[in-house]
């Protein structure tokens, strides 16, 4: 079974940043759109940032904007969130997700992605 690999999660005081990535095995994602969700304790799983395959547009949760950013190496068929300024309500479990999304198609619908990584917790102290 094709599976997303996520690194990257940890422990930060408010205020930092981290970086985590999503790697995908060989050319087998090419034409897919990547995004990233989370999960807290207790909590629906929630769209955070997305990347389309075509063009390479980008979308993101309106509680992030301005702090997180993804972008996507296709050569290395990695995507990336980068996040600064992060909060405690920003502790989570991230998952990253491919999916052939069409254009006119929502990013931040669950339902649209094919795979799944198994999640990396990033946990956000006061």
């Amino acid at each position: 079974q094709v599976r997303l690999v996520e690194s990257g999660g940890g422990l930060v005081q408010a205020g930092g940043s981290l970086r985590l990535s999503c790697a995908a095995p060989g050319r087998f994602f090419s034409g897919y759109s990547r995004a990233w969700f989370r999960q807290a304790l207790g909590n629906e799983r929630e769209f955070v940032a997305g990347i389309r395959w075509s063009g390479g547009t980008t979308s993101y949760a309106d509680s992030v904007k301005g702090r997180f950013t993804i972008s996507r190496d296709n050569a290395k068929n990695t995507v990336y969130l980068q996040m600064n300024n992060l909060k405690p309500e920003d502790t989570a479990v991230y998952y990253c997700a491919a999916g052939r999304i069409e254009i006119w198609q929502v990013m931040s619908r669950t339902g649209l992605y094919e795979y799944w990584g198994q999640g990396t917790q990033v946990t956000v102290s006061s």
